[in-house]
């Protein structure tokens, strides 16, 4: 029971020496003086002190304090690659769903208005012959989605129509011929009455 006893104090006496041979806190200068830790992410990692990039090895900061800030630095680093993943299988998604579009041309002629076919948008509507004997370039009073509208016929206009590629729609550059102004029925000669009555 001695020989135990004794045996215990002399374990108890190597621990605490060995305790004191250790610093109680080492600062990150000494740690990574040690050539085996100069590898580790403590010694590479650099912070920002004042507006300047210090390489936290450089500092006289204490490891405990350095190992907390390097955690902190690996936590916000996993986080900021996960925000990152998911932006970008975001923007790739983005990029999948965007859609070729696809327009045509329909040139109409002798109109007032101006349309697409079923499942296109119409973008613009441009008078392009015209007559100064027939008044000149003509007034557009509307144009939305759906039709564009002068104030009178036109010679010709073309009118630009788009659709998504998706939607199936097949875009055909076409010449639609309008209806002519009806010619002016001629007028009958008036019937001369005679003065003379019976």
């Amino acid at each position: 029971m001695a020989k135990s006893g004794l045996f215990a104090a002399v374990a108890l006496a190597a621990v605490v020496a060995a305790c004191q041979g250790i610093p109680k806190e080492q600062t990150v200068a000494q740690y990574c003086a040690v050539p085996d830790h100069q590898d580790e992410g403590v010694c590479k990692l650099k912070v920002e002190i004042d507006g300047q990039s210090v390489a936290l090895a450089d500092t006289d900061m204490r490891l405990s304090e350095a190992r907390n800030v390097a955690d902190g630095a690996a936590t916000a680093a996993a986080e900021a690659k996960e925000l990152a993943a998911a932006a970008m299988a975001r923007a790739e998604e983005a990029a999948n769903k965007t859609d070729e579009v696809v327009c045509e041309t329909r040139t109409i002629q002798n109109s007032a208005i101006g349309t697409c076919r079923p499942g296109f948008t119409l973008t613009s509507c441009t008078q392009t012959r015209y007559t100064y004997r027939a008044g000149g370039m003509s007034i557009m009073r509307e144009i939305n989605d759906q039709q564009c509208r002068f104030n009178s016929k036109v010679l010709e206009m073309q009118v630009r129509c788009c659709a998504a590629a998706s939607s199936g729609v097949t875009p055909e550059d076409t010449l639609i011929k309008g209806t002519p102004d009806p010619a002016p029925t001629p007028e009958e000669p008036a019937k001369e009455e005679s003065p003379l009555r019976y």
